[in-house]
């Protein structure tokens, strides 16, 4: 046997994954594609558990909106706390929120006559836990992320977790179907507890420590003038708060009322959902090897495919042709969604990521829980069907207005944007090799 000194030095393993995607972004990509196996599930098995309490399609807009509300109260907050605290910190607490009311919802639709008070405060318990770890998760992912590969790390982890989203949807349905809705939350919840406990592997040893503001008030100033100084974003941020509103209200009200009376049941709505998620991943893939050089202007006409879903509910069209439209609306917002990121990697400063994603989050569900509560009373007052086209024509019009903005049109993509964490994309310290003493994750 050959003595350690003399031994042959050893063949390198080959990687499975691109240089660039160091330890954080695997990790994060792996704890987000969990959570989305879960979520777009749940979503369909909340809906669907009001209905089999007997609740009407006003109370599966509560529902909704309960889930919404906290986002609208507490995501600026939520964004502030991120770029004051560390953020992995952030997103571990608000999993364990997600975890826990999950469960708990779970096992009320499992006992059986769950009132729909109880399922709104459990619903708003997860959207408070969605609130706070948002920007944090996507402040974290913008930074460890270099300026050179943002476009293809964006299009990769946008076609992981929209690739979950597909196998969520498709599962859910069907389990639902099958075992009702409750073990669909129950699968939700461990979903939260095992992203969790990746997250805590993330090594935040090169994040550099936070300089204290001015206080909370202060760095919500200052977030809000990274906001107003630039028109492009608070364009944008208004077009989306009217368009996620809308889409938000067809998706989770009058989707799952079409499937249970016109297409027979959860499953055909659970399988439309994933073809929107095949869509996305066509979109991300043809992100990973295009660079348009007009990043808004391209991403900006890709909003408006969002019309087609509810235009294809109101018809209604019959689920081969529900599933084509929705397919081609997630391949165009997908290529929305990468420019949109690339955009704010290459314009805004690290350490106020978080904030004006905060701000970004906000605009875009200000006005979804005011969206979801109002869809039952349109249907009563309008009907589903103008309800659906009304939909429709609230995504292309705020779209078409977006377009005269110069900046919305003229903003092009830099050589190379600004390379925020090398680190980031190191390779993993040495198994013996001594843990930093804050790496914590979600």
């Amino acid at each position: 046997m050959s003595s350690p000194r003399t031994a042959a030095p050893r063949t390198p393993v080959n990687r499975r994954r691109p240089e660039w995607a160091g330890r954080n972004y695997s990790l994060l990509t792996g704890a987000a594609i969990i959570t989305n196996l879960g979520s777009h599930g749940a979503h369909i098995a909340a809906a669907f558990a009001v209905m089999e309490a007997g609740g009407s399609v006003g109370d599966v807009g509560l529902i909704a909106a309960a889930r919404t509300l906290p986002l609208v109260l507490f995501l600026l907050i939520g964004g502030a706390i991120a770029d004051r605290l560390p953020r992995h910190r952030v997103m571990v607490a608000a999993n364990v929120l997600n975890c826990l009311s999950q469960a708990a919802f779970a096992v009320l639709v499992l006992a059986g006559e769950p009132q729909l008070w109880q399922m709104m405060l459990l619903t708003a318990l997860c959207g408070t836990g969605t609130a706070f770890f948002n920007p944090a998760a996507e402040g974290m992912l913008l930074s460890t992320v270099s300026g050179e590969h943002s476009n293809r790390a964006f299009a990769l982890f946008r076609m992981a977790i929209n690739g979950a989203g597909i196998g969520g949807a498709a599962l859910g349905g069907a389990m639902i179907a099958a075992v009702g809705p409750g073990w669909v939350l129950a699968a939700d919840a461990a979903a939260f507890a095992v992203a969790g406990a990746l997250r805590t592997f993330l090594d935040v040893s090169h994040v550099p420590d936070r300089t204290p503001g001015g206080g909370l008030l202060s760095d919500l100033r200052e977030g809000w003038v990274e906001v107003r100084t630039r028109p492009w974003l608070w364009s944008i941020v208004l077009q989306f708060s009217v368009v996620v509103a809308v889409v938000g209200a067809a998706d989770a009200v009058y989707g799952p009322l079409v499937a249970r009376d016109q297409l027979g049941g959860p499953a055909p709505w659970g399988v439309a959902l994933a073809f929107f998620g095949v869509g996305t991943i066509a979109g991300a893939v043809l992100m990973m090897a295009w660079k348009p050089r007009r990043l808004l202007l391209v991403g900006t006409l890709c909003v408006f495919p969002l019309a087609l879903p509810s235009a294809g509910l109101a018809v209604p069209l019959p689920v081969w042709g529900l599933c084509v439209v929705m397919f081609v609306s997630g391949a165009a917002i997908e290529v929305f969604g990468v420019n949109w990121m690339t955009a704010m990697h290459q314009e805004i400063p690290e350490e106020k990521f978080s904030r004006v994603t905060a701000y970004d989050w906000f605009g875009s569900v200000s006005m979804l829980p005011l969206a979801t509560a109002l869809a039952g009373p349109a249907e009563s007052a309008f009907g589903r069907t103008p309800s659906l086209w009304g939909c429709a024509v609230l995504v292309v019009v705020p779209t078409a207005l977006v377009l005269l903005v110069p900046d919305v049109r003229r903003m092009t993509r830099r050589a190379h944007s600004k390379t925020i964490a090398p680190a980031a994309a190191a390779e993993p310290a040495p198994a013996d090799a001594p843990a930093p003493a804050d790496a914590l994750g979600r």
